[in-house]
């Protein structure tokens, strides 16, 4: 724990200082312009991938990066998802997962999982990205894991959509959804093209998007 208190003292005294008017006008709003749903994993900062400041990204994240598919139980990804699209009003849904995901190489790999009967049970949501990945022929077991993350990513952007604010917003064309994977060793990401459905470098195609917001919606 020193570490990190010592960051605490370290951002109090040396940056929040620069930031304070910035931090003041934050103290009593919030407009984020995107969700950005990523895993848990301690190597994957979302802000710092993105380059953002506080304020700017509303976060979710958890093991594998999951969106459970809507229910009337509560949960909190749903609420935060619901919140961030009917509250806040977002405009982009990023769904990002990563290289070396432990949440996906436990699935990718049949991992027992009896002893992490929680984990196991969230997990389940990628059950549809398990099947199709279980279906392929993969070279390696790294090439199954590459692909698992990238299906996974597919998956929860099918099971975000039948989110009632997401469904409505995106009806309306207020909303694009986006699916990537971030390479931690190499820092380069790659986006789902929807119309493709295939995954092509951010850095060579910027506009990629997974779902677009309808465009009869937007022109009206």
């Amino acid at each position: 724990m020193k570490s990190i208190v010592d960051g605490v003292l370290k951002f109090q005294k040396h940056t929040f200082p620069g930031l304070s008017g910035l931090f003041k006008e934050l103290a009593t709003t919030q407009s984020p312009s995107a969700l950005f749903i990523t895993c848990s994993d301690s190597r994957v900062v979302p802000e710092l991938l993105t380059q953002q400041d506080p304020g700017d990204i509303f976060v979710i994240r958890n093991a594998g990066n999951i969106v459970p598919s809507y229910s009337s139980a509560p949960g909190g990804v749903t609420a935060t998802v619901e919140y961030a699209v009917a509250v806040l009003g977002v405009s982009d849904i990023v769904v990002c997962g990563h290289s070396d995901c432990g949440a996906m190489t436990a699935i990718s790999s049949c991992k027992c999982l009896d002893h992490l009967p929680a984990v196991a049970g969230w997990l389940r949501h990628a059950d549809s990205a398990k099947v199709v990945n279980a279906a392929r022929t993969h070279a390696s077991p790294a090439a199954r894991l590459s692909s698992m993350v990238r299906e996974n990513v597919i998956a929860q952007l099918v099971n975000i959509k039948t989110h009632p604010s997401v469904a409505l917003a995106l009806e309306q064309g207020t909303l694009n959804l986006h699916g990537w994977v971030y390479d931690i060793e190499s820092g380069s990401i790659v986006a789902l093209d929807g119309e493709s459905n295939q995954f092509v470098s951010l850095a060579e195609f910027p506009q990629t998007v997974a779902t677009q917001a309808k465009r009869s919606a937007v022109a009206a």
